[in-house]
């Protein structure tokens, strides 16, 4: 005998012992009640196998939906054929004919007790249903086990009365049979499938939802080989007996229950729909045409038998999208779209949340109404706060399919091309953005649309032709000087990205600056500016100067960024970083994520070159993934230097191919970054090359000045490794004159120091003393203090001075390690020890934070946040936590509340 399984093992205890009761001469009426798919039919199997052992003489009938039209056909199927009584006629008085039949079944039973087995009693026909339960009435005194199975699964359409409805309790042992526990599915599937992995076969329990026919199904249409994952969709199965016992369910439930299925698979095709469940059985009614209570019910019922599962938001939900896509396969796709705008349609009049409405649209094509378009965009303004630009575009897509009017569609295609333009591999954004530079519009959103246009056109190389269609809309904005102006100065923003295109678009900004200052405006002259600091030809303090009073004056809102970005550029240059900081952080507050703008990737650099001229090292570098050179990637290999990982930069520096990359200011940017990594390798040659050739490009653009990119320093160096120092010498030289026309401490100090090294003896000593004096008192200057120090101690020692040189190289390896500059910590060390001293110990604890940081530690361990300390001591937020990070190092701590014990603390021993 087939043993049963464990969660039918009770049912078949209880079939058992009816079993001995009947053979003792006693019958009794079992009633197997159970949902679609809990194996009632697999009882009454093994009930048939069991009863055969015992000496119980078996008698079955299947009754089904195609038998109803013919009278007594369950009786008939389940008595079959007896010679004595085959002039037993059914078509006649069905009295007469029950009298019959029963007179058979008493034949039967005189013969050997009996087991009279009717699986699905519900769907027998009226005459048969009659006789069955007339038949149980009068059981109790013959040896008749009978045993019938009856649906009793909650749906829709209000149930008939059951098989036991006009029966004495008495006469009745009724057995429910429940849904597969959780731990009984599992053990099923690693019957199955012994090696499955545990969350594949919790995917599995999932999708069958409590239902061995649903999991029997799913298990003989899965192959571990082929189904890495269990499938979300039933189109990966094969040979597909899992939808179709899907389909079996639902044609069990009927058409009502069948419709409310599917209405709640549609509303989870799109999921989070934000209404609460108050709110999900009006709508499932509706879109089902069914009543609300009933759905209700339905809905219970399923949670209990674990068709359906509660879901965070405290909603019914499909336990598993293989079940749901099971469900809604072969309904139309029309048929969806219509449940899809119903369910939108429904939700807001409702008030659900704009992007809960917004997925429903996203199925159902254009709905033609006027307040689609707005409740997308809406949307996608939601995602866009919460830095969901994937679902931004969806939505913004979904937006174009309706009718809209010109100049909406203008707008909405210049922030979906605007978007786009972001995504990996796009090729959408050009497209959508020239069309909306061609379609009518207001002048201020033409000019968005120009600008946003010329921007991609710049990203994707084709300077010329972005610079080239913002002069051809100057021509179209007669009238709006303003805006003239705005295209103006973007195009001179953009043309930073071609040599040639720069120069020419530098010589008309100044011929007009000349002629007609004002059709310049405050950004164009800030350009201006910019432009002199670059070539050489003013100072630090004029041009921050100048900036502050342009800054002062009124400005265009469309050119106020171009403005802020272009002083946050000369700010840093200045070493003025607090002033650039609050500078880029009001730029970008200004930016709109929708719109695509020049300024805002230049104001991400910006951030970027104000990071590294603090060189805050203490932080790793994040290696980016390039295929053409950047300004990130320049500032990630000098960082990768510094800290002591060389190779990870040579690896990145082999991974760029520059034959492909852009002629632009990024490229020269990377030329001087691999030369640093390739001088730090040992390669003073390769070195060589990369700064020279920096160098002549940087000039052809007629940037000259050192602020930019030092190239001339770093080539002195190298031509002094490879035993050149008269060219050398002339690089210094060359660079310091141009470093005092800017003035700053930073760009001074570093070519007095590489002029001392290179020109040597007495002479060289001053100027190396001269760099260490300006650099110490300078204000901020990166790296250099400690590079201008291990200069000057090397000279102190070749000078015999070995005393002052270790002072000023234990100086340089504090500096250092403050700012996280381990290739410089080891440099000093090694110095050291081939001096003969000792290598300096590393300053910790308490004792040795700065001035500034224990000032900033002692706000911090106040309670006071970074904001409040910022505002307190007058510097950038981004000050504040360099400081902080520096502190946490040196105490040894992670956490904000650790730093008033570790301050308190004495210094702890070296």
């Amino acid at each position: 005998m087939t043993q049963p399984s464990p969660e039918l093992a009770a049912a078949m205890h209880l079939l058992a012992e009816e079993a001995e009761r009947t053979l003792a001469g006693s019958g009794r009426l079992v009633l197997l009640r159970g949902a679609t798919g809990t194996g009632r039919t697999t009882v009454l199997e093994a009930a048939a196998e069991q009863a055969s052992t015992l000496g119980l003489k078996v008698l079955r009938a299947r009754c089904s939906p195609g038998d109803t039209s013919i009278s007594f056909s369950s009786v008939l199927q389940l008595l079959g054929p007896v010679p004595e009584f085959a002039d037993l006629a059914v078509d006649g008085d069905e009295r007469s004919t029950a009298a019959g039949l029963w007179r058979v079944l008493r034949a039967y039973a005189d013969d050997s007790p009996l087991l009279v087995a009717v699986d699905d009693v519900h769907l027998a026909d009226a005459p048969s249903h009659r006789w069955l339960v007339e038949s149980a009435r009068h059981i109790d005194r013959l040896p008749i086990l009978l045993v019938v199975s009856e649906r009793s699964q909650y749906d829709l359409d209000p149930p008939s009365p059951g098989f036991t409805h006009t029966l004495p309790p008495a006469l009745v042992r009724t057995h429910t049979l429940a849904p597969l526990a959780p731990a009984a599915a599992a053990a099923r599937v690693r019957a199955r499938f012994p090696d499955a992995s545990r969350s594949w076969a919790d995917a599995c329990v999932r999708a069958a939802a409590g239902s061995p026919l649903l999991l029997g199904a799913l298990l003989d249409d899965l192959d571990e080989s082929r189904h890495r994952d269990v499938p979300e969709t039933t189109a990966a199965l094969y040979p597909g007996a899992y939808p179709a016992a899907v389909q079996w369910w639902l044609d069990s439930a009927g058409p009502a229950t069948t419709e409310v299925a599917r209405a709640l698979a549609v509303l989870e095709e799109n999921p989070g729909t934000g209404l609460p469940e108050s709110e999900t059985t009006p709508l499932l009614a509706e879109l089902a045409d069914a009543d609300p209570v009933r759905v209700a019910g339905w809905l219970t019922a399923m949670t209990n038998l674990g068709l359906l599962t509660l879901g965070p938001d405290g909603r019914p939900h499909f336990p598993h999208p293989l079940l749901r896509d099971a469900i809604l396969a072969g309904v139309p796709a029309a048929r969806r779209r219509t449940a899809h705008r119903a369910i939108a349609e429904t939700m807001l009049h409702q008030d659900a949340p704009a992007e809960a409405v917004a997925r429903q649209l996203l199925a159902t094509g254009p709905v033609d109404a006027p307040w689609a378009p707005a409740l997308l965009r809406d949307a996608a303004a939601v995602a866009l706060h919460e830095d969901r630009v994937e679902d931004a575009v969806a939505y913004l897509r979904r937006a174009l399919e309706e009718p809209l009017p010109d100049d909406r569609r203008q707008r909405l295609l210049t922030e979906l091309g605007s978007l786009e333009y972001a995504a990996p591999r796009s090729s959408a954004a050009i497209p959508r953005l020239a069309e909306a530079v061609r379609l009518p519009a207001a002048p201020q959103d033409r000019v968005r649309a120009a600008v946003a246009l010329g921007t991609a056109l710049t990203g994707r190389g084709r300077t010329r032709k972005a610079v080239e269609l913002l002069c051809s809309v100057h021509g179209e904005l007669d009238g709006h000087p303003d805006l003239v102006r705005t295209l103006h100065t973007a195009s001179v923003l953009l043309s930073d990205q071609d040599q040639e295109v720069r120069q020419e678009v530098y010589r008309r900004l100044s011929e007009t600056a000349d002629r007609s200052p004002e059709l310049v405006g405050t950004a164009g002259q800030a350009l201006l500016v910019r432009h002199a600091a670059s070539a050489g030809l003013t100072s630090a303090r004029d041009a921050m100067r100048q900036l502050r009073t342009l800054l002062a004056e009124p400005t265009d809102p469309l050119t106020e960024p171009f403005l802020v970005g272009t002083a946050a550029t000369v700010a840093q240059w200045a070493d003025e970083l607090d002033e650039a900081d609050r500078l880029v952080d009001r730029g970008l507050a200004g930016q709109r994520p929708d719109l695509l703008h020049p300024m805002h990737q230049a104001l991400l650099n910006n951030r970027a070159d104000i990071a590294a001229a603090r060189a805050d090292h203490t932080r790793p570098a994040a290696v980016p993934d390039a295929v053409t050179p950047s300004n990130a990637d320049a500032h990630a290999l000098i960082a990768l230097v510094e800290t002591g990982r060389g190779a990870q930069a040579a690896d990145l520096v082999a991974g760029i191919d520059l034959r492909e990359a852009p002629d632009s200011w990024e490229l020269n940017r990377f030329l001087y970054a691999r030369g640093v990594v390739r001088a730090a390798a040992g390669d003073p040659a390769a070195a060589l090359h990369d700064f020279l050739e920096c160098g002549r490009r940087q000039t052809a653009r007629d940037v000259i000045s050192p602020v930019v990119t030092p190239w001339r320093t770093a080539a002195a160096e190298c031509r002094l490794a490879l035993d050149r120092p008269l060219e050398a010498i002339a690089l210094a030289e060359e660079e310091l004159r141009l470093a005092r026309v800017w003035g700053t401490a930073r760009t001074v100090g570093r070519a007095l120091r590489v002029l001392g090294t290179a020109t040597g003896g007495r002479r060289g000593l001053e100027l190396t003393e001269e760099a260490v004096r300006l650099l110490r008192d300078g204000g901020p200057a990166g790296t250099e203090p400690a590079l201008a120090l291990i200069a000057l101690g090397r000279q102190l020692t070749a000078a015999g001075e070995g005393a002052r040189a270790r002072d000023c190289l234990r100086e340089a390896a504090e500096h250092a390690e403050r700012q996280g500059a381990v290739r410089l910590s080891e440099l000093t060390e090694e110095i050291l020890r081939k001096g003969g001293a000792r290598s300096p110990r590393r300053r910790t604890g308490a004792a040795s934070l700065t001035g500034s940081e224990r000032r900033i530690a002692e706000l911090a361990a106040e309670g006071r946040t970074n904001v409040e300390i910022a505002a307190a001591l007058h510097l950038a937020r981004r000050t504040v936590e360099t400081h902080l990070t520096h502190t946490y190092r040196k105490l040894g701590i992670r956490r904000r509340a650790d730093l008033r014990p570790a301050l308190d603390q004495a210094a702890p021993r070296p």
